[in-house]
């Protein structure tokens, strides 16, 4: 407990530089700079880099709903860096958007319209030419859109305060637009093989530490948060083969199952799709708490969901996941943009 009070008020702390436009707050101190960049160092020689360009899911899914309906389309977008693109697979039906979108094909029995605009190696600041690009027709408006962003914030030093800033504007803008937010905090890079120590505590430090932020960033913009970091991170350390990909760096395809699994039910939340209230179980570990403290509970516990309540309070739930379908072809002549 104390730990989570702590990361709160840090968490509580960047949030509201970003907010004001501060330059960020300082998590490590410079003496461990050149220990740090020892590991780093080696760290490159064995943790892999992908150039291959990610495989392309935009298009249609579960199009055999369309002939059962006279309803429109959902509209599902896709944000972030290169665990949003889907980096590291091979298959479209791998990357996580078009699980997400076979998901919500599924639980909606609806046609789903899937567009993709995440880029590997974005940081955050790429967020704001990310979201023009998601808006640029009007008459395709997302109903929903998701956002990984995150760990190249963390591995490139951007300031804390200043990414945040850049998710938040990047939530109230497709907010205001309509769109349902929901966003993939930051992920757990102290699970990264092979990382040694002391970086992989910093590392680990860091993105919960950032994803705290974010969530309260995010919440207070009108989204919904799903921590990703501890979810993937005790799966990721004991089945390491499985869930990172051939470069050690981006998961693999179950990998991005375990994560879209998680994000699924928040996702047909935020639409009034999941068939679960929204009321807190105390019997399964939620509540309705500050927001900065949910952040900080759900940066140390994996696939929790962080959606507002009545200020100052955030509602903290653990949904139950369901097993993703298989993704169907698509037909990519069914998006435009």
């Amino acid at each position: 407990m104390p730990m989570t009070m702590s990361r709160a008020r840090v968490a509580r702390r960047i949030a509201t530089a970003a907010a004001f436009g501060g330059g960020g707050v300082g998590l490590l101190g410079v003496a461990a700079v050149g220990v740090l960049l020892t590991e780093v160092r080696l760290a490159r020689r064995t943790v892999g880099g992908s150039s291959d360009i990610p495989p392309c899911a935009d298009g249609r899914y579960g199009a055999a709903f369309g002939h059962r309906t006279d309803r429109p389309p959902l509209r599902l977008g896709f944000l972030g860096d290169s665990t949003a693109a889907g980096q590291g697979v091979h298959r479209p039906s791998q990357t996580p958007g078009a699980l997400l979108a076979s998901g919500l094909a599924a639980l909606s029995e609806l046609p789903v319209d899937f567009r993709n605009v995440a880029l590997p190696g974005a940081q955050s600041d790429d967020l704001a030419r990310q979201v023009e690009l998601m808006l640029a027709d009007s008459a395709a408006t997302p109903d929903v859109c998701v956002i990984m962003i995150g760990a190249n914030d963390v591995t490139h030093r951007m300031a804390p305060a200043q990414s945040v800033r850049h998710l938040a504007e990047a939530v109230r803008r497709l907010r205001a637009a309509g769109c349902k937010v929901i966003v993939g905090t930051c992920p757990d890079l102290g699970t990264i093989e092979p990382v040694y120590q002391p970086l992989r505590w910093v590392a680990r430090r860091l993105s919960r530490q950032l994803a705290a932020a974010q969530t309260i960033g995010v919440v207070e913009s009108g989204g919904r948060t799903v921590s990703l970091g501890d979810l993937l991170g005790p799966e990721f350390e004991a089945r390491p083969r499985e869930l990172f990909g051939p470069d050690n760096y981006h998961p693999s395809a179950e990998g991005y199952a375990t994560a879209a699994m998680a994000v699924l039910p928040t996702l047909c939340a935020s639409l009034g799709l999941w068939p679960e209230e929204e009321r807190p179980e105390p019997a399964r570990g939620e509540g309705l708490l500050p927001v900065e403290q949910a952040a900080a509970e759900a940066a140390s516990e994996g696939g929790t969901e962080v959606t507002a309540s009545r200020a100052p309070w955030a509602l903290l739930k653990h949904r139950r996941r369901r097993q993703l379908p298989e993704p169907e072809p698509t037909d990519p002549s069914s998006v435009t943009g």
